[in-house]
């Protein structure tokens, strides 16, 4: 049963440990921050708030948002997580934390309902509420104030943070928590410019254009496109309009590795373990683990079947086409209007064309270089990718005459593993970061987090190691 009673409106943010407005806000100042966070995500969040009651360290946290938003075209009603509840901004931390889920709950007289509830993992809607919260009350965080450049004082040997106006503020070290950005395929660049196709971080924005849509295209089997895929169906009721379509390179629709064993690659024994191997064999594994990160959950998987099946009572067509193992090489619009979609089979070699009113690209989010790092890019060590290297500390390479350090949350996949987007990661990482720019432990972390021993097993003293010619992984996770 589900007691949650409705979630009260989106600027009704009461019973917050601190109450604050911008007015409130003290100016900035020049004395030097300890720790500066650009951007106030979700993971950056988790830093403010374990950094929260540390009088020893100034951290301030900005944002150029009005407030906090989390993916809000995918808000999605009845959308859920991926992720139990604990893996809130501080719990697998910090349990006692003031700024936990359940002591949200409590702020909102709800512990009893959710209790009541037996739902380990919140709606999608719940975990945003609670990110709001704890964003409008803590005392390092400040919105709307977009950082523009980030530059290297090597004189006072401090970054300098550029605001509007000609304001700046120093610090001595800065996390990047810009988060990611939606990835449009080449192939419909030119369509999404010109508002012919969405990427489904806009979804609920452009919901109701789709209406008039007789044919529909999803792309992509993550969680978005399942996800999107099941809200065309069941607002499609008993109507036999839109057709709809679901096309993903995927060879398979298998859901996201959810056995016990298998989530401990969203261990930090397992981004040890990956931190430790060489680039080129990194680089090959997490492609190969996408049912780790990158796959539907097996719930929304069968909701879909469960929407299908309903559709066939009576003997209806279900009007939905799913195609799996399917590339696009091509999209344009079409002779008569609408889209051309230009496909091919891998395994079977076969092309065909798909004409399609619109698409709903699930395409997926990667990291990028954000261009207020500008004036720092000559001093950071790029790989020969042009990515961050960054250590095991979440600290990126700089120039050694940099004393500063520049840290960044959620742009490591390719140094750090699978985990990196994993919001049951995120509290251990900021905790990392937070003891890094201490130089102590502000916060104790477990030395072992995991029942496997990922690699070698440790050799006897004296018994030779041998040198292996590679390394493998399992093809599983969430996403």
């Amino acid at each position: 049963m589900d007691l949650t009673p409705d979630l009260p409106a989106a600027t009704a943010y009461d019973h917050a440990p601190r109450d604050r407005t911008p007015d409130d806000q003290t100016p900035y100042d020049q004395t030097p921050y300890d720790l500066v966070g650009i951007g106030i995500g979700p993971f950056n969040l988790s830093l403010a708030a374990l950094a929260d009651g540390q009088p020893e360290l100034r951290t301030l946290f900005l944002d150029g948002k009005p407030e906090f938003r989390w993916h809000p075209g995918l808000m999605i009603d009845g959308a859920r997580m991926q992720v139990p509840f604990l893996a809130d901004l501080v719990s697998l931390v910090d349990p006692t934390s003031p700024w936990s889920f359940l002591a949200y709950l409590r702020a909102h007289d709800r512990l009893f309902p959710f209790y009541f509830a037996e739902q380990s993992h919140l709606t999608r809607r719940e975990y945003q509420h609670y990110c709001h919260w704890a964003a409008r009350s803590l005392p390092n965080c400040r919105f709307s104030s977009p950082v523009q450049t980030v530059g290297w004082e090597s004189a006072d040997g401090l970054f300098r943070v550029g605001l509007p106006a000609g304001r700046s503020l120093l610090a001595r070290n800065l996390v990047l928590g810009v988060g990611t950005e939606p990835v449009v395929p080449t192939a419909f660049a030119q369509l999404h410019a010109t508002g012919a196709v969405h990427h489904a971080e806009d979804y609920l924005t452009v919901r109701d254009t789709l209406a008039a849509a007789t044919d529909i295209t999803v792309v992509g089997s993550g969680q978005s496109g399942a996800e999107v895929l099941l809200d065309l169906l069941r607002r499609r009721g008993e109507a036999t309009t839109p057709h709809l379509r679901w096309i993903t390179r995927t060879p398979a629709l298998a859901p996201m590795e959810y056995s016990k064993l298998g989530l401990e690659h969203f261990t930090p024994d397992y981004t040890r373990y990956f931190h430790a191997l060489p680039e080129q064999v990194r680089d090959r594994l997490v492609p190969a683990q996408w049912q780790l990160y990158k796959a539907a959950s097996a719930d929304t998987l069968a909701g879909i079947h469960e929407a299908l099946y309903d559709r066939t009572l009576g003997g209806a067509a279900a009007g939905t086409e799913i195609l799996p193992g399917t590339e696009i090489t091509a999209a344009g619009t079409g002779p008569c209007g609408g889209l051309e979609l230009h496909c091919r089979h891998p395994q079977s070699g076969a092309v065909h064309t798909v004409r399609t009113d619109t698409a709903v690209l699930a395409t997926g989010y990667a990291a990028r270089r954000p261009a207020l790092l500008g004036p720092l890019a000559d001093l950071v060590d790029w790989d020969d990718q042009g990515r961050y290297r960054v250590d095991l500390d979440y600290r990126v390479g700089l120039r050694p005459d940099v004393t500063g350090c520049l840290y960044v949350q959620n742009a490591e996949l390719h140094t750090h593993g699978v985990g990196t987007p994993d919001l049951g990661l995120g509290a251990h990482r900021a905790a990392t970061i937070l003891n890094a720019v201490a130089a102590r432990t502000v916060h104790r972390l477990p030395p072992r987090t995991a029942w496997t021993t990922f690699g070698a097993p440790p050799q006897p003293s004296g018994v030779p190691v041998p040198v292996p010619a590679g390394a493998g992984g399992t093809a599983a996770t969430r996403g």
